[in-house]
C-alpha cells in the first residue's frame, strides 16, 4: 500500500515454564507415575494454548476481513497526517449499508486497474500468506494498495489553483490544513470532471505523492472507483504516542465538505 503506497489491515511465557518446574522437583523425589502425569498435563496445556491461538487467530482474520482491518504506512506520501511506521485502523463498515467516500476522508482503496496495472497472478499460497499477515497488521500490506485522501467525488470539478493557491472544488476554494508545511497544492495545474463513481485522491505531503495527477494521461486519468475502496482510515493505532483518530478526518457519516 502506499502512502505510496501502500495496505496495514501489524511472547507470552509457555504455560509449563509456571508449571513445569514444580512438577519436575517433585518428580526427582516421587515415582514415575507422578511423572508422566506431569507430562501429560504439559502436552494438554500446550494443546490448549494452540487451540486458544488458533481460535484468536481466526477471529482477528474475520474482524479484519469485514470490519476493522490495520494497514502499515510506508511512505511519507500522507505526511503529516500519517507517518513512515504508523498502523491505522480502517473502517470497513464505513461505506457499507448506503453511505459513500466524501470529501476530505482519508481512504485506502486497491489501486489496481487504476494506479498500477492489474497484477499478473502469482503463488497462491504467498498471495494467501502475505494476505494473512497483512490483514493482521505484522506485514506490510500488498503493493496495489494505497491510502490518500478524498478531494473530489463524482459530479465535481476540480481546479489547481485559485490566484490564493488553493485547490477550487465547484467554484469554492478548499482550506487543507492537513497538508505538509511548506507543501503548496500543487504544483501541476489541472482541471477535472471527476465520474460518478470515481474519486480523485491526493496525498498530504503534495510534494512527496503519486496521486491521481501522475495518472492523467492514462486509462482512467487517475481516478479511483469506488467500488475499489477498502474503508476509511479513522484511527491510528500505532505507536502508543500516535493513539487517536486520523487528524482531519471524518469520522462520522454526515457530509463533509
Amino acid at each position: 500500500m502506499d502512502t505510496e503506497a501502500e495496505l496495514t489491515p501489524r511472547g507470552h511465557s509457555s504455560p509449563e515454564q509456571g508449571e513445569g518446574r514444580p512438577r519436575s522437583a517433585f518428580s526427582g523425589s516421587g515415582s514415575g507415575s507422578g511423572s508422566g502425569a506431569g507430562a501429560g498435563a504439559g502436552s494438554r496445556s500446550w494443546r490448549r494454548a494452540g487451540l486458544l491461538g488458533a481460535v484468536c487467530a481466526v477471529f482477528l482474520l474475520l474482524l479484519a476481513n469485514f470490519v476493522v482491518q490495520p494497514f502499515q504506512i510506508p511512505s511519507r506520501s500522507m505526511e503529516p497526517t500519517l507517518e513512515v511506521g504508523d498502523r491505522v485502523l480502517v473502517n470497513k463498515l464505513a461505506y457499507r449499508f448506503g453511505a459513500v467516500p466524501q470529501r476530505g476522508d482519508v481512504v485506502v482503496f486497491d489501486g489496481a486497474g487504476s494506479f498500477v496495472r492489474e497484477p499478473a497472478g502469482g503463488n497462491p499460497v504467498g498471495d494467501a500468506v502475505r494476505g494473512a499477515f497483512s490483514a493482521l497488521g505484522l506485514a506490510e500490506p500488498s503493493d496495489t494498495h494505497f491510502v490518500k485522501r478524498v478531494v473530489g467525488v463524482g459530479g465535481d470539478d476540480v481546479v489547481c489553483c485559485d490566484q490564493g493557491g488553493r485547490i477550487q472544488v465547484n467554484g469554492a476554494p478548499v482550506e487543507e490544513p492537513y497538508l505538509y508545511p511548506g507543501d503548496s497544492a500543487s504544483k501541476v495545474p489541472f482541471r477535472i470532471a471527476v465520474p460518478v463513481g470515481t474519486l480523485w485522491v491526493m496525498g498530504d505531503h503534495r510534494s512527496q505523492s503519486r496521486d491521481s495527477r501522475d495518472h492523467l494521461g492514462e486509462p482512467g486519468g487517475g481516478m479511483v472507483p469506488v467500488e475499489k475502496v477498502i474503508g476509511r482510515a479513522d484511527w491510528i493505532g500505532w505507536p502508543v504516542s500516535r493513539w487517536g483518530p486520523v487528524p482531519g478526518a471524518r469520522t462520522g457519516d454526515g457530509p463533509h465538505g
